[in-house]
């Protein structure tokens, strides 16, 4: 069977746009802006314990253009460990990208921006508190996987909300 794109023509419903140009969305850069780690009970806080502590992870993400096709996306994440009222550890990290995003339609940017790209860092940026946790001396803290869709949905329905209430 061939393929209709081997000869340079697009079909109906195509992800194509009609200039031709197919649609790119490309990792320029990865880098760590911000990384903070704190166990101010240390050596204290490291001893073993017979119930596991309680964790607070929250998870953010900011987009920011850059060019008329660049966008630097930041993957805030925050954990925070307690037990008895006692900090364990504390880490932050702001993990960022630079991506090129070309030919899209433009209802289609800001999904790609707060679902797609902080999708494509979050493994790194996950490894990353892991390592940092170890090193602290503590288990590796291995984040569960986010559904960036779900938190970009529950964004854009906060702020219908307040658009209405400002309306």
């Amino acid at each position: 069977m061939a393929d209709d794109k081997q000869n340079g023509g697009t079909q109906p419903g195509s992800t194509e746009q009609a200039n031709g140009a197919a649609p790119q969305l490309s990792v320029l850069t990865q880098y760590v802006k911000d990384l903070s780690f704190e166990s101010p009970g240390a050596p204290l806080s490291l001893r073993p314990r017979e119930k596991s502590p309680a964790i607070n992870i929250n998870v953010n993400v900011q987009a920011n253009p850059l060019a008329e096709n660049d966008f630097d996306v930041g993957l805030t994440l925050t954990a925070k460990a307690e037990d008895e009222g006692n900090v364990l550890f504390n880490v932050e990290l702001v993990y960022g990208g630079v991506f090129r995003v070309a030919n899209f339609p433009q209802e289609h940017l800001l999904p790609i921006l707060f679902v797609e790209c902080p999708r494509l860092l979050f493994p790194f940026a996950r490894q990353i508190v892991a390592e940092c946790t170890r090193n602290g001396g503590f288990p590796p803290l291995m984040i569960d996987p986010v559904d960036f869709a779900q938190m970009f949905q529950r964004r854009m329905a906060e702020e219908q909300a307040k658009a209405q209430v400002n309306a």
